[in-house]
């Protein structure tokens, strides 16, 4: 990603250096970095970020001669109870959604055809798995922490 400051003062940042700038029509995309920075194209850091955070307003690091994104802390209008609430919540429709991929199992052991004790030791293990996140979740203190904490994925 390069950036350059404008005669305005405004930053433009692009994906990729563009193929022609001012008087260059062509190949403005392969010069060097240090040409490149002759005309004010510079490297632009984003730093990685958590759930509980956001990128601010683009910013010149004149010192180290890059443009960067700032971090700042997200605010929340949920409580943290209600945070956890909702944690949990999805939490609880992931195994959900997993547990119904062998529901089949069960439903037909009500027909009278056994279902295999792998599989029921596979949805305990699911269910234990998802009583413990749980109180995890119940454990955190913090809306930071409780955005950032990481449900599982079972695509």
């Amino acid at each position: 990603m390069k950036a350059i400051k404008d005669s305005n003062g405004e930053i433009k940042v692009f994906n990729s250096t563009p193929k022609n700038w001012g008087a260059v029509i062509c190949g403005f995309d392969t010069f060097s970095k240090e040409k490149l920075e002759s005309y004010g194209f510079y490297d632009v850091e984003k730093p990685a970020i958590k759930d509980s955070q956001e990128y601010g307003e683009i910013k010149w690091d004149s010192k180290n001669k890059v443009f960067k994104y700032p971090v700042k802390n997200k605010t929340f209008s949920l409580s943290v109870s209600e945070l956890k609430a909702q944690k949990i919540a999805n939490l609880k429709s992931i195994y959900k959604s997993k547990l119904a991929t062998t529901d089949w199992y069960l439903i037909r052991s009500q027909e009278g055809v056994a279902t295999p004790k792998s599989i029921l030791d596979a949805r305990a293990a699911l269910r234990t798995e998802c009583a413990t996140k749980e109180s995890e979740i119940n454990s955190l203190t913090t809306k930071a922490a409780i955005v950032d904490y990481k449900l599982p994925s079972f695509r």
